[in-house]
């Protein structure tokens, strides 16, 4: 059974390499290239595995996926506990992602909802708003879009019905944006391969541990993590 499910995501991976998904994909990264170099932020926001997903997406943009560079500004809606809690028990669990786009989204950011089925409907009305508020709106979905198709100038549907093999397309495609996009954004900056010397001001070689002066200069603990 294990062995199955390796071979059923390899043939999944191979299927959506040869469709027009790819190219949704590309879409995606040039949209969100675009907004970071004119000064925007991402909103991202989902719910249970797509949750995880939007804040695993905000971790690898603020930090980093693959090389050294400036961060990339880039929240998950589902990482603030008080906001989402509050405002589900005393308003409407349904508003609790458009209610952030309200204070946070700004016309030229992009909102990104992520939903297997695309009716979850908070990231519905989320999507929705976005458009309305002048945000550029990405979707991360499963075959058809489900209703947040209707929002979404970019719509990545993975063309498959079931959860975890969708979510399994899910993650390869925000790895490959967040790679694509780390590696333009370089470029457009002109950082190459950034180092944490050009990044802090510290003449720190890739990999190696800070010293005592170094970590005194920085006022850090400790070397970048990992």
């Amino acid at each position: 059974m294990i062995a199955s499910l390796f071979r059923t995501a390899a043939e999944n991976m191979l299927m959506v390499a040869g469709d027009s998904y790819v190219a949704d994909v590309q879409r995606a990264v040039e949209m969100l290239s675009a907004c970071f170099t004119t000064g925007g932020k991402l909103l991202v926001f989902g719910n249970g595995g797509s949750s995880a997903d939007a804040q695993h997406i905000c971790g690898e943009l603020v930090g980093r996926f693959m090389r050294d560079r400036q961060a990339l500004p880039a929240v998950a809606l589902s990482a603030n506990q008080a906001v989402l809690t509050a405002w589900s028990n005393d308003y409407s669990f349904a508003t609790v992602y458009s209610r952030q786009v309200e204070a946070l989204g700004r016309s030229g950011d992009v909102a990104w909802g992520i939903s297997t089925s695309g009716n979850s409907e908070n990231v519905v009305e989320a999507l929705r708003v976005s458009h309305e508020r002048g945000l550029h709106t990405i979707g991360l979905t499963g075959k058809g879009g489900g209703r947040m198709a209707k929002w979404c100038e970019v719509l990545m549907a993975a063309p498959l019905t079931e959860t975890p093999r969708i979510q399994e397309i899910h993650l390869v495609s925000y790895h490959a944006i967040c790679a694509a996009v780390e590696n333009i954004m370089l470029r457009k900056r002109g950082e190459g391969m950034t180092s944490p010397e050009r990044l802090t001001g510290a003449r720190v070689s890739v990999g190696r541990p800070l010293n005592k002066a170094e970590r005194r200069r920085r006022g850090a603990g400790g070397a970048l993590g990992a």
